[in-house]
């Protein structure tokens, strides 16, 4: 008995119990559809000795009348047989969704930053459904071998006792072998149930972090790892499809041997008394009931049973360590991409940039989210100088992260042109995107797996020890780093506060080779001085940093500010635009002042002076 089923047995006995009246009603209409199993042997070889045989057709047509009579109430007790299993069958449906959805509410509220768990649609729609049709169709075929062999069996016994011994041991043997087969085959039906859920978790995260995978350039990581569940899934069903190779070689003993034995020792039968009509009628029961009755149940066992078992299991116990008591994160399903490698060598910019890092060219750039919409950005003309640090304000939904998505080429302009280090954001040829430019949205991306592999995401090369340290030091990773067990600790990120994921993401940001850095509100969820840190390690940071901005510390650490208010864009430094901008003012008047950390040091004159000469805005 496998665990599984033994914790299964305990409710299946209550769940039986309570219905024991729909139980023996199904019984009763059970023993009276198979009634003709009995009579279609024993009114067969009647018909034919006492009657044809005999010169007595008269008796041999009523024997064959009164056969054709029980199949007809064998089928309008059918009718009975299906509403009884309907009302065994429905309440466990029904029983099952509760439990699910319990389940499911039961840890949300005991863990609120836990994200959802998307296998929840897996267990809902393809799992009760697979409950209820395999424990609908085991049940059926279940009840009709059960019946349908006693009548098969008493009639062999009345025709001559002496057949059962042909019959029952390749039957038995057959049914032995098909039992061994259960446990394996229940093994893989679990691992392919596993692989099933698996692929669903993966797709509701790639679901949830499109945005910011299309951003990094990581589809193709992505597309990998759904491709290695998708083929995880396929081995299972192989490996369970070779076990129902086996079950044929159980069918074939238990069911086709007996009728071989049979017409071999016919002639032995017939010399030991028996007579054509009963050796015909064993015939009858073999290949009319008893042979179809075991390759049902033998189907039904070996696929709706076992998966019936595994489903139950994982529907009532959960398919892991309960969250409710487990202290720890669950084992990553997707863990076979091995762990990056931790000394190879600093990783290097791929793409030909300038040594500050790239400039960012947008020429009369139009954008709309349809036909007939107004433009979230007009004619906008605008130079980022290589090395520059740019910060965007402006009311909420005016146009900033659509800005950031067309820079990052998430986005195609209606009208306009958008480069990035002299080359067509959106070429179609060249470099990996996500070696020359790297976008962090305000929902941060955090997947299962280590610390480790979250910040080396963007390196394609790896990434040296120290210059991992490094930036986890700068954007100000350390204490998380510390709490979770180190670098190479189990990552849950349905556990993670949102400003974790956020130092996680800034961090993977900050050690990527991109030198273009684009950080969409990537630091709302900070407080002032985590925020401070992190865009300092990024102003720092060799390249070009743009930064949609929250707060107007923010706006101060830029070297320049760009101000949409959905009409015009006005470009310039925070004295400039206190004198230029009237929406800046408000937006600057607005901030709350005792969030300003303490007074920068001022810019090094030669810095100021070269980004005062590159830096132009055109409109």
């Amino acid at each position: 008995m496998t665990t599984a089923t033994a914790r299964l047995l305990p409710r299946a006995r209550r769940f039986l119990r309570r219905r024991t009246r729909v139980l023996l009603l199904l019984a009763g209409w059970s023993l009276l559809e198979s009634a003709h199993t009995f009579l279609g042997g024993y009114g067969l070889a009647k018909a034919l000795d006492q009657g044809f045989l005999a010169g007595h057709t008269g008796v041999g047509l009523a024997w064959l009348g009164v056969t054709a009579l029980a199949v007809v109430v064998g089928g309008l007790a059918g009718r009975g047989v299906f509403r009884g299993l309907a009302d065994l069958v429905e309440p466990l449906r029904d029983s099952l969704i509760r439990q699910v959805v319990s389940r499911s509410l039961t840890q949300a509220v005991a863990h609120p930053a836990r994200a959802a768990d998307s296998a929840v649609v897996s267990r809902l729609t393809n799992q009760t459904e697979i409950a209820r049709d395999s424990f609908a169709g085991l049940v059926l075929v279940a009840r009709s071998f059960v019946f349908t062999a006693a009548g098969a069996v008493l009639g062999l016994l009345s025709l001559a006792p002496q057949l059962l011994l042909i019959v029952v041991p390749p039957l038995a043997a057959g049914l032995l072998l098909f039992l061994a087969t259960l446990r394996p085959m229940a093994a893989r039906q679990r691992a392919f149930l596993q692989a099933d859920e698996d692929l669903s978790t993966q797709f509701g995260a790639v679901a949830e972090g499109l945005r910011d995978v299309v951003a990094c350039g990581a589809q193709q990581q992505t597309a990998a790892r759904a491709y290695g569940l998708i083929e995880e899934e396929a081995r299972a069903a192989r490996q369970l499809a070779r076990w129902a190779a086996v079950r044929c070689l159980a069918l074939g003993l238990a069911g086709q041997l007996p009728i071989l034995l049979l017409l071999v020792s016919a002639p032995w039968l017939l010399r030991q008394g028996l007579t054509p009509g009963v050796v015909l009628g064993a015939l009858a029961y073999l290949t009319q009931s008893l042979l179809p009755a075991l390759h049902t149940l033998m189907n039904a066992l070996g696929s709706a049973g076992t998966r019936l078992v595994v489903v139950l299991d994982r529907l009532t116990n959960g398919p892991g360590p309960d969250p409710e008591t487990t202290t720890g994160p669950d084992p990553d399903p997707e863990s076979t991409t091995p762990p990056a490698p931790t000394t190879p060598p600093d990783p290097a910019p791929l793409v030909p940039v300038p040594p500050g890092g790239p400039g960012v060219h947008l020429r009369a750039v139009t954008f709309a989210y349809g036909p007939a919409a107004q433009p979230v950005l007009d004619d906008l003309d605008l130079t980022v100088e290589p090395g520059e640090h740019l910060v965007v304000v402006g009311p909420s939904g005016i146009g900033k992260s659509t800005l950031t998505a067309l820079v990052a080429g998430l986005l195609e302009p209606g009208h306009g042109e958008i480069r990035v280090a002299g080359r067509p954001v959106r070429a179609r040829s060249g470099p990996d995107p996500s070696l020359l430019r790297v976008l962090i949205p305000q929902q941060a991306y955090v997947f299962s797996g280590n610390l480790r592999e979250n910040l080396l995401y963007l390196c394609p090369d790896g990434a040296s020890a120290s210059a991992l340290e490094a930036s986890s030091h700068a954007v100000g990773l350390d204490p998380l780093v510390r709490r979770l067990g180190g670098l190479d600790a189990p990552l849950d990120p349905g556990v993670l506060s949102q400003g974790e994921r956020q130092l996680i993401a800034l961090g993977r940001a900050h050690l990527s080779p991109a030198p273009l850095v684009l950080l969409d509100e990537a630091t709302c969820h900070l407080d002032p001085a985590a925020e401070m840190r992190a865009e300092r390690a990024f102003a720092e940071r060799p390249g070009t940093l743009i930064v949609v901005a929250h707060r107007i510390t923010s706006a101060r650490r830029a070297d320049r500010i760009l101000v949409l208010d959905g009409v015009r864009a006005t470009c310039g430094t925070h004295d400039e635009l206190l004198e230029r901008s009237a929406l800046y003012r408000d937006l600057a008047g607005s901030w709350q002042p005792d969030a300003l950390p303490a007074p920068e040091a001022p810019e090094a004159p030669e810095r100021a002076e070269r980004i005062s000469a590159k830096s132009r805005y055109l409109g």
